[in-house]
């Protein structure tokens, strides 16, 4: 049995795959204020999907205890006070005004300090601007416990990169990048997280560039993103299939693939609004970030006014015209609807006066009811549609006949060109 306690503050997507490894080798407190989302873990369920039944359950105590390995669930601040390693895993959102809303940090980093004690050392895994977690979260962690920082506790930080959905690039099979707020810290965190990530870890010379590594890998994607997006939109002015020109294009060795596309999710969406916010507190206005943003986040307008022109094209009068759109989570094969911009398709849809059926066979309807005041179905509808347009590419969606549910003057739009067994009339 190992000596270290770890707690695990914030059980999503992010924090339970991650409980879940820790609890192999160690007594592991996964700590959640969500009541709901603890009763549910603590029956061997997981509605984000990311861990299977049997692994929860393998892993899962029914009570805390410190002498022994494994993960039990809890929203009582008093089963923690035990730990010496508090990881906190919660989300890093922007406000209506896309500028870093630290809210959750904040508050996390509150209740950690109400049980924090001298030697324990803090990590933090939630996607930052350099500078967050010794300039923002150091300071709540003193304030509320009297203790000193770098004398009485530490931090760490090692940015997760969880992929949603994926089951090949699982937590542990993902290169970790770690840092500690001293180089004896560094070298005890990155021990640490070595002793569960079988692809090994990266120790970063500090915490900003542990932060600032994380925050430019989406920021990457969303730029390379936003060109290709941009090359859609050309092409598709010029009548050129922009996926046929991608794959001539890829065949050149170092050609990066990327694709066009919606860019929603907790990551690339968001993270490069929190780069543009330190560089312009920095003094520095970026150019190429916020360009990248200001494409992508168009899109979803750019989808809607495509398919209008192709019904106004079929002679299909817009207002009252029945649309079906497959997909509201923001990626493929998983039930997350974090800042997805099928959501924006649907909205500017709806502006135009259609009538909206969107179907997701992954989503939770009451998620996005409460998260979008959007109606969703789980099932397919039987009616018939003036258009159906392909958002997510869902399993489900991919071998989909569609013939039996459009009109025979409808049109199809393939937003993620998958759609295969159907005549599509418009893709990006």
């Amino acid at each position: 049995m190992n000596k270290d306690r770890i707690a695990i503050i914030g059980l999503g997507y992010v924090g339970l795959p991650l409980a879940r490894l820790f609890a192999t080798k160690y007594a592991v407190i996964g700590f959640d204020i969500n009541q709901k989302r603890i009763n549910e873990l603590s029956s061997g369920k997981d509605s984000t999907l990311e861990i299977q039944e049997n692994e929860l359950r393998t892993v899962l105590k029914d009570k805390p205890n410190k002498n022994l390995n494994g993960l039990y669930c809890s929203s009582k601040l008093e089963d923690i006070k035990d730990c010496n390693y508090y990881i906190i895993t919660v989300p890093t959102p922007i406000d209506k005004n896309k500028r870093p809303d630290l809210t959750p940090l904040y508050r996390s980093s509150e209740t950690v300090a109400k049980v924090l004690k001298k030697g324990d050392v803090v990590i933090y895994e939630s996607t930052v601007y350099p500078g967050v977690t010794e300039d923002e979260c150091v300071p709540v962690l003193e304030k509320n416990s009297g203790l000193v920082f770098n004398k009485d506790f530490y931090v760490g930080y090692s940015p997760e990169r969880i992929n949603p959905g994926d089951k090949k690039h699982t937590v542990d099979k993902i290169l970790k990048v770690t840092a500690g707020s001293t180089p004896d810290v560094g070298k005890k965190v990155n021990a640490l997280y070595a002793s569960i990530i079988k692809a090994g870890t990266h120790l970063a010379p500090s915490i900003k560039v542990a932060e600032a590594a994380k925050v430019i890998e989406n920021s990457q994607r969303d730029i390379n993103i936003a060109f290709v997006n941009e090359l859609a939109k050309i092409f598709n002015l010029m009548n050129i299939d922009t996926h046929a020109v991608l794959e001539a294009a890829g065949t050149k060795w170092n050609f990066l693939p990327f694709k066009p596309g919606l860019v929603g999710g907790h990551c690339i969406g968001v993270d490069p609004y929190y780069l543009a916010h330190k560089a312009q507190e920095s003094g520095y206005h970026p150019e190429i970030i916020l360009a990248g943003r200001r494409v992508n986040d168009s899109m979803g307008q750019y989808v809607a006014s495509e398919v209008i022109k192709l019904m106004v094209k079929n002679d299909i009068q817009i207002k009252g015209a029945k649309v079906l759109v497959l997909g509201v989570t923001f990626k493929e094969n998983c039930p997350d609807v974090r800042n997805t911009k099928a959501v924006d398709v649907i909205k500017q849809l709806e502006s135009y006066g259609t009538e909206l059926t969107v179907y997701d066979p992954w989503a939770n309807p009451d998620e996005v009811k409460q998260e979008y005041n959007l109606k969703t179905t789980t099932q397919l509808p039987v009616e018939t549609f003036h258009a159906i347009v392909l958002t997510v590419a869902h399993q489900e969606f991919l071998n989909q006949d569609l013939s039996p549910i459009l009109k025979s003057n409808g049109i199809i739009y393939d937003v993620k060109g998958v759609i295969t067994q159907n005549k599509v009339d418009g893709r990006l």
